[in-house]
């Protein structure tokens, strides 16, 4: 491989890079309603499932909208880690 294919190479590797990286970020920043967000867009959630998103969606549906973004330790399994890990994201 001749120098300039390498060089080519890596601004290739380096380029791409930077792209995924920017839309794990984005998408990372992304705020959440969790009186109206699907089950999809929940799991996009740090440290939440299929599962829990199926229980936030499910404790919603039976105890009404949450009051405060903090109710959603309310739900069965989401606790302060999960809150802790997420409060920055979650709106209602």
């Amino acid at each position: 491989m001749t120098r300039f294919k390498k060089k080519f190479f890596l601004t290739v590797l380096i380029s791409l890079a930077i792209i995924f990286t920017g839309t794990c970020c984005v998408s990372a920043m992304e705020k959440i309603n969790i009186n109206t967000a699907p089950v999809e867009q929940l799991m996009q959630l740090d440290r939440v499932g299929a599962k829990f998103a199926e229980r936030i969606v499910q404790y919603r549906e039976a105890n009404g909208k949450f009051e405060k973004a903090e109710d959603i330790m309310k739900v069965k399994g989401i606790g302060k880690k999960t809150w802790e890990a997420n409060k920055n994201r979650i709106v209602v």
